[in-house]
């Protein structure tokens, strides 16, 4: 068993647990209760669709991973290759038969996607940079999206969806900057464009988010102490300006403020 929660790396799925809840508390409230159900369905489902990419992601990448990663189950014998890929398939196939299970078709529209968007990311598009950047982004994105509409509110959590998909984009071109030297055999935006214009690019999707942050409190949909979202702002910009000397920190950074502006919109909700 436990060679399969390595290959799944569930600690990674609480993140998308989390995504889920934040997104159906921004939407519903204190009325939250009333949809539990759904709501814990929702979690399994976002459960078994991380666990299919993470399959999925270890049989694409098993020959980098004997010297990247030469822990996982497959490079160490644990888990046969085509197994992987079969769990992989399998599970995200039942993340979407168990999305048409409840009943709606934009949640169904939502896993599909999101499914869909999992197998191209690693098959295809992780190979082409910036596209495979942008995917991420709003797979992440979706995370907040699908919480909202558990609750059958995906309009109240739009706004934070959009940031966090400018914000994972921004993080994830600030990875490939840092990981520059290592990713041969990858046409990665840094790679194309440069370092420095990567940079521009990754500050611009940085800056992005806190431009749009102030909109739900200025709406009226969220209360005054949704206002700290100002310090996830000035986490943001500091990231932009870092990302020219020093990447790492900047995406570091990034993932702090991403928490820090979630916080920010759970209070609100409770305003």
């Amino acid at each position: 068993m436990n060679r399969y929660l390595r290959l799944f790396r569930l600690g990674n799925a609480v993140i998308g647990f989390i995504g889920v809840i934040a997104g159906a508390f921004i939407a519903a409230g204190l009325d939250i209760g009333g949809y539990w159900v759904n709501i814990a369905i929702a979690c399994m489902i976002v459960i078994a669709v991380m666990a299919g990419g993470n399959s999925v992601n270890d049989y694409v990448d098993r020959e980098i991973d004997r010297t990247a990663h030469p822990e996982r189950p497959i490079p160490m014998g644990e888990i046969a290759p085509g197994r992987a890929l079969g769990i992989g398939l399998t599970s995200l196939a039942l993340a979407c038969i168990v999305s048409v299970l409840m009943g709606s078709l934009l949640l169904t529209a939502i896993v599909v996607a999101a499914c869909t968007l999992m197998v191209l990311y690693e098959m295809v598009l992780k190979q082409r940079g910036f596209v495979g950047n942008l995917t991420i982004g709003a797979l992440t994105g979706m995370v907040f999206l699908f919480g909202g509409a558990v609750v059958d509110n995906p309009a109240d959590v739009a706004v934070f969806a959009i940031m966090a998909f400018l914000a994972t984009t921004g993080r994830e071109i600030a990875k490939d900057i840092e990981d520059m030297e290592g990713d041969e055999g990858r046409s990665t935006l840094p790679m194309r464009i440069g370092e420095r214009n990567a940079a521009i690019a990754s500050a611009v999707f940085f800056i992005a988010g806190p431009l749009l942050s102030l909109w739900p409190f200025l709406d009226g949909q969220l209360g005054v102490p949704y206002l700290t979202v100002l310090i996830a702002d000035a986490m943001f910009i500091y990231a932009a300006w870092i990302v020219f000397r020093n990447p790492h920190e900047a995406q570091k950074t990034a993932k702090i403020a991403m928490f820090a502006a979630l916080v920010a919109f759970v209070l609100g909700a409770l305003s």
